[in-house]
């Protein structure tokens, strides 16, 4: 499969100023609660095909914002990312397939030191130059996972039924990378 138009070969970096990786968990089973995490790098390595091209990104899960600063402490404390011990997790890409006009981004996502394979739904919304000069290529993803499948497994019973936390946790994706100089 070709790469699609206007990306260039060699590595991208991530723009983390234009970039935001975020997440929505269900609530108390009547609400979503959202968020993202501010400190994210990434690389798009951009071969001559897409079976040559590959993605690793690193989010610092300290980073962890809801907008809450009682329910952040809480998931960055040992009952969810527990970061002292694990200040990552990471994004590995094993291959790429276009379906069309999107694509699926399949890696090895790595949580709490456990390793799943997800597929991350990718769109492409093409390159543009900013007015500095600088070639940017602009992807929108999302994939749900299951927390509990990644360690993160607290919850807590709600006396009229069901838990606090939901176990499905939906990855949003809007990034920006920067074409490698010339």
């Amino acid at each position: 499969m070709t790469i699609p138009s206007g990306l260039t070969t060699g590595t991208w970096n991530l723009d983390n100023a234009h970039s935001e990786v975020g997440f929505s968990v269900r609530h108390a089973g009547i609400s979503k609660v959202r968020g993202k995490f501010n400190d994210v790098s990434a690389t798009l390595e951009v071969g001559d095909s897409l079976a040559s091209s590959k993605v690793n990104a690193a989010v610092k899960t300290a980073s962890f914002d809801s907008g809450d600063a009682n329910r952040d402490g809480h998931v960055r404390g040992e009952d969810f990312f527990d970061v002292e011990k694990y200040p990552e997790m990471t994004f590995t890409s094993t291959h790429i397939t276009a379906k069309g006009e999107t694509y699926d981004l399949t890696g090895d996502l790595t949580i709490r030191g456990i390793t799943k394979q997800v597929v991350i739904e990718t769109e492409f919304n093409g390159v543009a130059v900013d007015p500095f000069g600088a070639t940017r290529a602009g992807f929108s993803g999302e994939t749900v996972i299951s927390r509990k499948d990644f360690g993160l497994t607290w919850n807590a019973a709600l006396e009229a039924g069901g838990v606090l936390v939901g176990d499905k946790v939906t990855i949003s994706l809007e990034v920006a990378f920067v074409a490698p100089s010339a």
